[in-house]
């Protein structure tokens, strides 16, 4: 029913759910579907007004109202200095962000919700209830005798005025902590009446205290007390999809109607729907068997007479249950076919419980286990059983396959000099095809016993297959770089004067030397002195590799100029010949300064302590 129906605001509590029956006068039999049901709803912190028919206390639109006024929302916090409990939730089981009545009651006692209820049926007793929370902090007022206590008067009369029963809470008492409550009554409709006036009065005054919650306000048929067991004894059994057992449903119905009426309903969407069962109308009912897996809920309906066919007018019984659960589905298999001494694993999809069996005495327990070293008597059907969390069983098996694997030797690692080749050496048994990776610099990759001419040292990997398993090897050659020699610039001295050579080698494993052995300080270091007296004098540096990868050698000459010369002309026409000027046994004196001046006295030309070629150029310009 909408909320503008009735004169609540659903609020969340805090606290726990105490069901105070000696309380209240509250139905001790059946109760039946409620025919009304208020529960103020859900959403966001705050919820809209009730209509003025049904409260004549005003609305506020915040969570701590005065006296005289409400509000509806889904939780209390801090109100009047913390003299009210602080609440985080309403009364209603699982009513996320529901919503409750936050009640400030009038300073004057009187009438604060009446609300008319249609559709009951004559000559049928009917339950009225609503869950109810005093506020008020323990702690709160001067003292505890000055605090005042909520105290509701319920009363159910005719639309015409006549009183049907009533109930009054009294005093409705602080504890320690915020605590719910319920109180309600029951009555008899009389003949011919099927419309009741629901009233709630506040009879005590105004002051410290006299603050409620209100929540969950039901109104449902009371009636005998109604039983239903399974097999005399279980209100829920476990059943696999396939088993072909019956229920015998059976009930334990009080007295309380003359011509009592009944009726086995069922449910499939865990009881928000009902549906009668068609012939299903004794005290017993046989639950023939249903292999569709699901969950089936079932209780007995009772009402007097043809009241059975009015929800409003009946009574239900506690809710019982057959749970017809699905059989797992094993869906045995292998990641086969396998090779031996390779890795394989059966695998399994459904289960709760797992047992193997299978050749060579093969046990296991594992939902997926793994065989490590596969070896051909592993080759066999491997059965499988599983067993639901419920019980239920369903077998399988897989075909286990398990192939001979190639064995394959790529031979020893080798070593070779840059620029050489050599031939790979494989062996093995039970191959057909040989792939050598990576392919660049063999001869040819398929081959068993291929050429190979790296660059740089490598690892040849060779994968043998044949056809149904493989197997891997490795083999590297290593290139052995050959030696290297570089004697260094040419050098320039005065008679006189000495050099020193500026010899490298490379790479590894090797020696060097000097030739000739003619003035020179030694032929055995890389950067020796060497003094000849005159002419052009050839210096080789000899490289020789310690594994045999051959000889390098490099020659460097040195110039004996008997003085300096410096050429007195040049050409710079750009016909390559004679184009710079250049003093080249200016090498011989590393800090010398050369200074060129045109005939006008302006410097055109510097050099200091290094050999440099002059172009004839001065800024941009050729001179002249």
């Amino acid at each position: 029913m909408r909320l503008h129906s009735y004169k609540f605001i659903i609020v969340f509590s805090l606290a726990s759910v105490v069901v105070n029956k000696t309380s209240a006068q509250l139905c001790q039999g059946s109760l039946g579907d409620p025919v009304v049901k208020i529960t103020f709803g859900s959403g966001g912190t705050r919820g809209g007004s009730l209509t003025s028919t049904l409260t004549n206390y005003s609305y506020v639109p915040f969570d701590c109202p005065q006296d005289g006024n409400y509000t509806i929302g889904n939780s209390t916090s801090n109100c009047f200095g913390n003299t009210w409990y602080s609440v985080s939730e309403d009364h209603t089981p699982g009513d996320v962000n529901g919503y409750m009545m936050i009640i400030n009651a009038s300073f004057n006692p009187g009438d604060f919700y009446v609300q008319k209820v249609d559709g009951l049926c004559e000559n049928t007793t009917y339950e009225f209830a609503a869950w109810i929370l005093n506020v008020l902090n323990f702690s709160a007022c001067p003292s505890p005798q000055t605090a005042i206590n909520p105290n509701v008067t319920f009363n159910i009369e005719t639309t015409s005025g006549a009183v049907l029963q009533t109930y009054n809470t009294g005093d409705i008492l602080r504890s320690g902590g915020p605590t719910w409550d319920q109180y309600g009554l029951f009555f008899k409709t009389p003949a011919a009446t099927t419309s009741v006036v629901i009233r709630m009065t506040n009879n005590a005054p105004g002051g410290c205290g006299n603050d409620i919650l209100l929540d969950d306000i039901t109104f449902r048929p009371c009636g005998p007390l109604v039983k239903v067991s399974i097999n005399d004894t279980a209100e829920t059994v476990d059943v696999c999809k396939g088993n072909a057992s019956s229920f015998n449903f059976t009930s334990a119905i009080s007295s309380g109607y003359d011509s009592p009426v009944l009726q086995w309903q069922s449910s499939i969407d865990s009881g928000i729907t009902w549906n009668d069962i068609p012939g299903a109308n004794a005290a017993n009912y046989l639950r023939l068997p249903n292999n569709t897996a699901g969950s089936y809920l079932y209780r007995l309906a009772v009402a007097q007479g043809n009241n059975i066919s009015v929800s409003s007018c009946r009574v239900v019984s506690n809710v019982i249950g057959v749970n017809v659960n699905p059989v797992p589905v094993p869906a045995a298999t292998n990641t086969g076919p396998g090779c031996t001494g390779k890795m394989l694993t059966l695998e399994a999809q459904q289960g709760n419980i797992f047992l193997w069996t299978g050749p060579n005495g093969f046990v296991s327990t594992e939902q997926n286990p793994v065989i490590q070293n596969a070896a051909l008597n592993n080759t066999g059907r491997y059965y499988l059983k599983v067993i639901s969390d419920k019980g239920c069983i369903n077998t399988d098996s897989t075909d286990v396959i398990v192939n001979i694997s190639p064995t394959v030797n790529a031979g020893g690692d080798t070593e070779i000099c840059e620029g050489q080749s050599t031939r790979l050496s494989s062996a093995g048994s039970n191959i057909l095809f040989y792939a050598w990776d990576p392919a660049i610099s063999l001869s040819d990759n398929h081959s068993a016993n291929p050429v190979a001419s790296p660059t740089q040292t490598t690892l040849y990997i060779l994968t043998a297959s044949n056809n149904f398993c493989d197997n891997s090897d490795s083999v590297t050659v290593i290139v052995n770089k050959k030696p290297t020699a570089d004697a260094g610039p040419d050098r320039i001295i005065i008679r006189g004067q000495s050099a020193v050579l500026n010899g490298v080698a490379g790479v590894k494993d090797f020696t060097f030397s000097w030739t000739p052995n003619q003035n020179i300080s030694s032929t055995s270091v890389l950067a020796p002195i060497v003094n000849p007296p005159t002419g052009v004098n050839a210096y080789v540096l000899n490289v020789t590799s310690t594994i045999g990868c051959g000889i390098a050698t490099d020659t460097v000459l040195v110039k004996v100029y008997n003085e300096v010369y410096i050429p007195n002309a040049f050409t710079p026409n750009g016909d390559g010949k004679n184009d710079t000027w250049n003093i080249e046994t200016l090498q011989a004196y590393p800090s010398a300064s050369v200074k060129v001046f045109n005939r006008y006295g302006e410097m055109v030309y510097y050099n200091h302590g290094k050999t440099m070629q002059w172009n004839g150029n001065y800024k941009g310009v050729l001179q002249t």
